[in-house]
């Protein structure tokens, strides 16, 4: 938090400023990657992990304030790779970086292995809208391994390198790149074929329900964060941005950017094939819907209309409130928290 302190210190009066947003946090990225070769100069490999996790991290956060179209971007995600990279090396041995056979180009993707008997139970991980396998792997990735559990960690169309580096733009169908993950796991010997379940986060909330409903070889699903109709959610934040407002964390190139498209017009039509509106009904394997009661950025009630309308005999809707914490979006506020209870149903129901 002090990092993030000093940050925020010196970019005092420039809200709205993207390039100075961009060269702060990318200013911390590498002031804090020099540490982490200091560390690992001096022989402390443990704690050169641990910073090159932080920089990893801070690079990742510079790439957001960029658009797709300035070169930068993609030399700050670099970083998010190669620091990540270095930090796996040192504190995550467990983790293997693989690639899933997709259409046209492989899917970029963690393989976090668990400790305990094998065949290992696994889960098939995907991001949202503006995170990265990179960002979740340590969150909730490590969390399931601790518990016996592999986790595949994607990299999915319109997602982290798959998106900067491979160029792979979202699909509504997403039945499709998860059916691709579940193939992966199912060739490996280490894996039970018969306890694979899929989850994912933020926009991934529409991702893994419908996976869900279409691919009947996932044995749980978990919508952190939950969606019934993202188009709907869409022309919400879209009349807040167009207002002035800012209460949508999205700069206005993200959306179309993710969807392949080449402005908000073409993503809003592209997003009205984004609804669980007569898919959640053929859900059929348990279901956790885990949503924070403040988000600002997905209302709650898209959680309740998912977890009521799927057709799951056994489902779960977790609303984390305030006084608890783990009530903003996706638990944001109180991450551990949220992973360690995502981690907990999927260790119970799988």
């Amino acid at each position: 938090m002090a990092e993030v302190h000093q940050v925020g210190q010196r970019l005092a009066g420039r809200l709205g400023d993207n390039a100075a947003w961009f060269e702060e946090w990318e200013r911390m990225a590498a002031e804090t990657e020099r540490k982490a070769d200091a560390e690992a100069a001096a022989g402390h490999e443990v704690t050169a992990g641990g910073l090159y996790q932080r920089a990893a991290t801070y690079h990742f956060v510079a790439d957001r304030f960029l658009s797709p179209q300035d070169p930068r971007k993609n030399a700050a995600y670099r970083c998010v790779i190669r620091c990540f990279r270095e930090a796996a090396r040192r504190r995550y041995p467990n983790l293997e970086f693989v690639d899933v056979p997709y259409d046209p180009l492989p899917l970029a993707a963690h393989f976090i292995r668990p400790e305990g008997a094998k065949p290992y139970r696994a889960m098939v991980f995907f991001d949202g809208l503006d995170t990265a396998k990179e960002m979740l792997s340590f969150a909730a990735g490590s969390e399931l391994a601790r518990r016996g559990i592999a986790c595949l960690v994607v990299d999915g169309p319109g997602q982290g390198e798959s998106l900067r580096l491979r160029g792979i733009p979202s699909r509504y169908d997403y039945e499709v790149p998860a059916a691709a993950a579940i193939d992966w796991l199912e060739r490996r010997a280490d894996v039970d074929r018969d306890r694979i379940g899929v989850m994912a986060i933020s926009m991934g909330g529409y991702y893994a329900p419908r996976a869900a409903a279409c691919e009947k070889r996932f044995k749980v699903c978990v919508a952190w964060g939950g969606h019934y109709d993202y188009h709907a959610v869409w022309l919400n934040r879209r009349r807040v941005m167009e207002s002035g407002g800012t209460t949508t964390s999205a700069p206005t190139f993200q959306l179309p950017w993710v969807l392949g498209v080449r402005d908000m017009d073409q993503a809003m039509e592209k997003l009205k094939k984004y609804t669980l509106e007569g898919v959640a009904e053929k859900i059929t394997c348990p279901l956790l819907v885990a949503h924070g009661e403040h988000d600002s950025i997905v209302p709650v009630e898209m959680a309740r209309r998912l977890h009521e309308a799927a057709g799951s005999a056994v489902k779960e809707l977790k609303i984390f409130t305030a006084e608890e914490t783990g009530s903003e979006h996706c638990m944001g506020d109180n991450r551990q928290l949220g992973a360690a209870f995502v981690a907990d149903w999927i260790a119970d129901h799988l």
